[in-house]
């Protein structure tokens, strides 16, 4: 059993840490949760489980063979999250690849070092994630679509068919893609939003038909 330590916390973190615990009792046992990375001052644990330490320990942890999830994103700073992802130099073999056993991925499903499957998730034909991207629980993902690095695709989306979505962008709570739709780079598509159009690089898209309301703060500088 790999041991994996989880970048992050309560929320993101602490859901996936969850289902890797849910998973053992389903008899999967390729990884076992062993704690948290967390840098907040005086957290010694999150939801019973230790905080083993912060980000200037993981070089020790990855020379104790540790593996790493990595769960620190936001959507007004993610291109400084990706850096300090970036920063750690956690190399590929020890990013830790997760999927729930309730999860449906077709056989020829491409799936990056580091991505996280969560339960209930159905992924068909030939789509393929970039590293360390998420798939939240009860999501629905057609086929013949590229997604790049840190995708994060939340609970209850449908997202359709032959979709590219760009480097670390956000798909929101029940959200749905129409087919052949391009997200850009550090997008986020809003919690219910129905996406008809095109989305560029660092836009938020709301409502149903979504439209732009407003660029990331990083985009303003």
């Amino acid at each position: 059993m790999k041991k994996v330590l989880i970048i992050g916390g309560k929320g993101n973190g602490s859901v996936i840490g969850d289902a890797i615990i849910d998973a053992n009792r389903k008899g999967n046992r390729e990884l076992g949760f062993a704690g948290y990375i967390n840098d907040r001052d005086g957290v010694k644990e999150i939801e019973g489980k230790p905080v083993m330490g912060g980000l200037v320990d993981v070089p020790r942890f990855i020379d104790e063979g540790y593996h790493f999830i990595f769960t620190l994103y936001k959507f007004d700073c993610q291109p400084e999250r990706i850096r300090l992802f970036e920063s750690l130099k956690i190399p590929d073999d020890r990013l830790a690849t997760f999927v729930h056993p309730s999860a449906y991925l077709s056989h020829n499903v491409e799936l990056s070092p580091g991505c996280v499957i969560l339960p209930n998730v159905s992924i068909t034909s030939s789509t393929r994630f970039g590293k360390s991207s998420c798939v939240r629980p009860g999501t629905t993902i057609g086929h013949n679509n590229v997604f790049g690095d840190h995708t994060s695709i939340t609970a209850g989306a449908s997202l359709g068919s032959h979709i590219s979505i760009g480097t670390g962008s956000f798909i929101g709570l029940k959200a749905c893609v129409k087919e052949y739709m391009h997200i850009g780079d550090y997008a986020m598509v809003g919690m219910g939003a129905v996406v008809i159009n095109d989305i560029g690089d660092g836009e938020l898209w709301v409502g149903n038909p979504a439209k732009c309301l407003r660029k990331a703060l990083w985009m303003k500088d």
